[in-house]
């Protein structure tokens, strides 16, 4: 488990193993969740990120619209 400290500014260190596994990179945003006592780092993804994240998804057996809820 790798640990960071909270700094006299509440500022937070990633480490670098944790960092060059997520691929972040400097300027990223990310969101904080909290949820059970637990705080979750999300990097957010840009819009040119998620192209093509679908490519090559079975679309065979879509439902028709009068089907969708």
């Amino acid at each position: 488990m790798t640990q960071t400290t909270v700094s006299s500014k509440y500022q937070v260190v990633i480490p670098k193993k944790v960092r060059e596994r997520m691929q972040l990179k400097p300027g990223q945003k990310l969101s904080v969740i909290t949820k059970g006592g637990i705080i979750y780092l999300v990097p957010l993804l840009e819009l040119d990120e998620l192209r093509g994240i679908a490519a090559g998804a079975d679309t065979s057996n879509l439902r028709e619209k009068v089907d969708r809820v």
